[in-house]
């Protein structure tokens, strides 16, 4: 089984859970309401009213469906028939105009038939499902008009190299060195790849990150990508890079047990020390 076919499968069984999971009433019942991450994006995301935008890796829509209460015109594009399915109800639901594609992320060009964009937006937990972020870079690229830009938030690569581990031994100075977490205690480690590798992590979960349903196809492969080779491809590709921010924070429990709610963001973060873990970053890039 490709990558893409173990992926799709993966993302199709997500979307009932996810359909419940994403308080997707509450999203249409006010129709000034925008979606968790967009509200956290939106003071560096800016004015985009008018805008042609296309969301890549869209899901189940619910970030595409608040691009599109912000003005943009929207194109969604996913490769997982049902999340796409899933997508298409949510906008009729809401009343929102919004246009639905079911392609891979390699294969936008051709699937959107060759049309340009002001805006490429592509959210949280997406890069990690791409063998070759040159590539991806590519084809933001091809995708984008004379002026264009890419908005890209996504969870940092420290923390998906990142995992929770419980510590067994103490070494003879943790005496002296008080910030080191405690025997049986648990702690962040990084033991997952930082830098694209050519085979990916094959992953079997039964349950989502929202923590809620068990899925039908627990099956997945994820590769991480250095902040360097996504800045790097990027560049290479013909974009200008203007903005680069890191953030302590990232919308779902990424380490569990570590982390807690932050109220103020709606967003997670490391219980013990925050400041010590870039958990996510957004970066623009723009098309000369």
């Amino acid at each position: 089984m490709d990558y893409l076919e173990m992926n799709r499968a993966n993302w199709d069984a997500r979307v009932p859970v996810h359909l419940t999971a994403y308080e997707i009433d509450d999203l249409l019942a006010d129709p000034a309401a925008l979606s968790g991450v967009v509200r956290f994006d939106r003071p560096r995301l800016g004015d985009i009213a008018g805008l042609d935008v296309i969301h890549l890796q869209c899901h189940i829509g619910t970030d595409t469906l608040s691009l599109h209460r912000l003005g943009g015109r929207v194109t969604g594009l996913d490769l997982s028939p049902k999340s796409v399915a899933a997508a298409r109800d949510i906008a009729a639901r809401a009343g929102a105009s919004i246009d639905y594609v079911e392609a891979d992320v390699y294969s936008a060009p051709t699937a959107l038939a060759g049309r340009s964009f002001d805006l490429v937006y592509t959210g949280v937990g997406a890069l990690c499902w791409l063998p070759d972020i040159r590539r991806w870079a590519q084809v933001v690229a091809g995708l984008l008009r004379p002026g264009g830009r890419i908005f890209l938030r996504e969870a940092h690569p420290v923390l998906w190299s990142s995992i929770t581990v419980t510590l067994g031994s103490d070494p003879e100075d943790r005496g002296q060195q008080p910030w080191i977490t405690k025997t049986g205690q648990q702690t962040v480690a990084l033991e997952l790849p930082y830098y694209e590798q050519p085979d990916g992590i094959v992953w079997s979960e039964e349950w989502t990150y929202t923590g809620e349903g068990r899925v039908e196809s627990p099956d997945s492969i994820e590769w991480n990508h250095g902040l360097g080779e996504i800045i790097t491809a990027l560049l290479d590709a013909g974009l200008r890079l203007t903005s680069l921010v890191e953030h302590d924070s990232v919308p779902w429990p990424a380490l569990p047990g570590l982390m807690d709610l932050d109220k103020a963001t709606g967003e997670f973060r490391l219980t013990d020390r925050p400041e010590r873990l870039p958990a996510s970053y957004t970066l623009t890039a723009t098309k000369p």
